[in-house]
C-alpha cells in the first residue's frame, strides 16, 4: 500500500495520504481525504495543478508565523480550502533546526530529535493547533491538508495521534510516521533543510543532517512515553488535553472510515 500513498510533486516535499490503514474492530480509513506534506513555497505550476485537483477543504498549517512569513505557501489559482493556523509562534524553530544547535554527530542528533519529541506535548501553541485540527477533521467534510515546515515532527506527531484515536495499530502509525524517510525526492528535500541548518549553525556533516531531516521510531515512542508519564495515557491525553471526546471519536469515524 506504501507505495501507491506519495504523491510525486516537483517543489513540495514529503506529499502523502495517511488514510487507508485498517482499525481496530474492523473497518478502514478512507483514502484520498487525509493528506500530509511540508511546507509549499517552492510549489512549481505543475505542482499546484495536483494540488488543485485535490479538492481540499481545509489545510491545517503547524507552522508559527515567522515561518509563514518566511516561506509563505503557494496556492492554486481560485484556491478556497480554510486555512488554520496559530497566530503567532508555535515554536522558536522548528524542531529539526531546534535539535540541530550543539549537535555534533549523528548519536547526538538522535538524542536531540528525541528530546524535542519529549518535548513538543507540552507546548501550548503546538496544542492549540492540535485542538483545532482535531476539531475540524471531526466537524467538517470533504479532504484535508495538515502540514508544518518538513512534515515530519508537529505534523507526525499529530497524524499519530489521530491515527491511535481512530484505532490504528501502533505499529501502523509508526509506518506511516517512518515514510518520511522514503517519501518522494529524498536527496531534494535533505539538501533543502541542510542549506537552512548550515546557514545558522555552520558545517554539520552530511550524515548529522540526515538523521536531522529523517525521522526514527525512536523519537514517536519518546513522545508517546512523555505524555503517559505526565496523563496517564494517550487517551487520557487526547480526552483532558485537546478535547477528544468519546463524542469527537465517533464523529471522526463517521467522516473518514470508508462507508
Amino acid at each position: 500500500m506504501n507505495d501507491n500513498r506519495v504523491l510525486p510533486l516537483e517543489g513540495v516535499h514529503n506529499f502523502r495520504d495517511y488514510g487507508g490503514y485498517p482499525l481496530a474492530g474492523g473497518g478502514r480509513l478512507k483514502r484520498g481525504v487525509l493528506w500530509r506534506s511540508g511546507q509549499h513555497v517552492d510549489a512549481t505550476e505543475a505542482d499546484l495543478a495536483a494540488l488543485d485537483r485535490l479538492a481540499l477543504a481545509h489545510v491545517i498549517d503547524f507552522r508559527g508565523a515567522s515561518e509563514r512569513s518566511h516561506a509563505p505557501c503557494r496556492r492554486p489559482e481560485g484556491f478556497a480550502a480554510e486555512v488554520h493556523f496559530y497566530d503567532g509562534e508555535t515554536a522558536n524553530l522548528a524542531p529539526h533546526l531546534e535539535a540541530a544547535n550543539g549537535v555534533l554527530d549523528e548519536e547526538g542528533a538522535h538524542r536531540a530529535m528525541e528530546r524535542i519529541y519529549r518535548n513538543l506535548p507540552g507546548r501550548e501553541p503546538v496544542l492549540w493547533v492540535m485542538r483545532r485540527y482535531f476539531a475540524v477533521l471531526a466537524g467538517s467534510e470533504g479532504a484535508s491538508l495538515v502540514h508544518c515546515l518538513a512534515g515530519k515532527d508537529r505534523t507526525g506527531m499529530s497524524v499519530a495521534l489521530l491515527h491511535h484515536a481512530l484505532g490504528v495499530h501502533w505499529d501502523d502509525a509508526i509506518e506511516d510516521f517512518l515514510l518520511t524517510n522514503t517519501a518522494g525526492n529524498i536527496d531534494a528535500r535533505i539538501a533543502a533543510g541542510s542549506h537552512a541548518i548550515r546557514s545558522k549553525y555552520g558545517q554539520i556533516s552530511d550524515e548529522t543532517i540526515r538523521v536531522l531531516m529523517g525521522v526514527d521510531a525512536r523519537y514517536l515512542e519518546a513522545m508517546r512515553e512523555a505524555v503517559e508519564a505526565a496523563h496517564g495515557s494517550l487517551d487520557a491525553f487526547l480526552e483532558d488535553v485537546l478535547g477528544v471526546t468519546p463524542e469527537t471519536r465517533e464523529a471522526l469515524r463517521l467522516r473518514l472510515l470508508e462507508a
